[in-house]
């Protein structure tokens, strides 16, 4: 399946249903979704939102795509 064009400028590893890692939270997560996101307490848009879901379920958060490691370069 080809990567939607706002994708495109994100790196082959960074997909919905990846393994990664956030080095703000010091764990592995899932990536849940890719997309534009404005927090509506600020208004602030973040491009290309990564959508994040610990593995087995949890609550989600949202990071900036250049946040996230591929879990293979720890």
């Amino acid at each position: 399946m080809p990567r939607p064009s706002a994708h495109e400028n994100l790196p082959d590893w960074l997909y919905e249903g990846a393994r990664v890692h956030d080095p703000g939270r010091n764990t592995e997560a899932i990536v849940q979704a890719i997309c534009d996101f404005e927090d509506p307490a600020t208004r602030r848009v973040i491009k290309n939102a990564v959508f994040l879901r610990p593995e087995g379920g949890g609550r989600e958060w949202i990071v900036a795509p250049e946040i996230p490691h591929p879990t293979d370069a720890l």
